[in-house]
């Protein structure tokens, strides 16, 4: 059987959760007074919010956690029907065992509609006494105001590299694994605080060999690697348009990467370049302008070969 190692390996108590010590700390107060407020958990992904949210119902409840929490996303349904169906259904029931309330998990909350927020908050109000909610969320200020208001708010960062190395690490030794020093750099690099995200690229790349180099993971993760991305700009950079050209194409070819993935790439080898603040400031004009333009569904290939003649340019200015 093929185990998805996100849920294999997802702590089961606030303890084990990793790269996020002050909110658990406070958590663990909460579980101490055997009572929650309404939460929101603010962050970006794979920063351990759904993680925290079950293990803190793990040690509220005890073995009766399951009948006593539910987790929906908010995005599969964004109207004002999950909330006047499933959620209103499971905050008015009364908890089981001694437990003095419930707790419903809506992750993704931020793409509830305003109308389905305003149903959600009275709600809120309606069912306190026996039903606490939590509310995953990757920006806190699509959550109108009266929501924000009846929670306290947790802003979970981004995993350091240490935590996302040692964690990695724990992986490793459980699944037999070699994890090469430029394997370990490369996970943190593709990962950039997320840590569901690093532990996805390790999985796959530990399903085609039990030693994880860098150049397995760049061949698997659909990330070009680093110095192929400065290589291209300091092509155009230099004024080879037709030589940078070519290696956009073989970027494209052998890492099968998408116009936005690549965007995002050049967009952060750009502060690694040796030339002047005021050439980078530039540079990363005409890489959002690119950007923008292939989110509206322009065509990936015109508008980067566009964005190396504008680096070619700029270039110009630097000879």
């Amino acid at each position: 059987m093929f185990d998805i190692w996100i849920e294999k390996y997802r702590p089961k108590v606030l303890n084990d959760v990793v790269g996020q010590d002050d909110i658990i700390e406070r958590l663990k107060a909460y579980v101490k007074m055997r009572n929650v407020p309404h939460l929101i958990f603010s962050g970006s992904a794979g920063t351990g919010k759904t993680t925290s949210a079950l293990a803190l119902s793990r040690e509220l409840f005890g073995e009766s956690w399951k009948q006593n929490f539910i987790e929906l996303n908010a995005s599969d349904e964004r109207g004002i029907n999950i909330i006047r169906g499933k959620i209103k259904n499971f905050a008015r029931t009364a908890p089981m065992g001694q437990n003095q309330f419930k707790i419903i998990f809506l992750d993704e909350a931020d793409s509830l509609t305003m109308d389905a927020q305003a149903a959600l908050r009275r709600t809120i109000e309606k069912y306190s006494h026996i039903c606490r909610f939590i509310l995953s969320i990757n920006y806190s200020s699509k959550i109108i105001e009266p929501i924000q208001s009846r929670c306290t708010v947790f802003r979970f960062g981004l995993i350091k590299p240490d935590s996302v190395k040692n964690y990695l690490q724990k992986i490793a030794k459980e699944e037999k694994l070699e994890i090469t020093q430029d394997g370990i750099e490369t996970l943190i690099f593709v990962s950039k605080g997320d840590l569901r995200k690093a532990i996805n690229v390790l999985q796959v790349g530990a399903s085609i060999s039990k030693k994880i180099t860098a150049e397995l993971l760049f061949e698997t993760s659909s990330i070009a690697k680093p110095g192929d991305v400065k290589l291209l700009i300091n092509s155009a950079l230099s004024g080879n348009f037709m030589a940078a050209r070519n290696q956009l194409y073989d970027l494209l070819l052998k890492y099968g990467l998408s116009g936005e993935d690549l965007i995002k790439q050049i967009h952060q080898t750009i502060f690694d370049l040796t030339i002047s603040d005021e050439s980078k400031i530039k540079l990363i004009e005409k890489t959002g302008e690119t950007e923008f333009r292939l989110v509206e569904g322009c065509n990936d290939h015109i508008q980067l070969e566009a964005l190396l003649a504008q680096f070619a340019k700029e270039g110009e200015k630097l000879r």
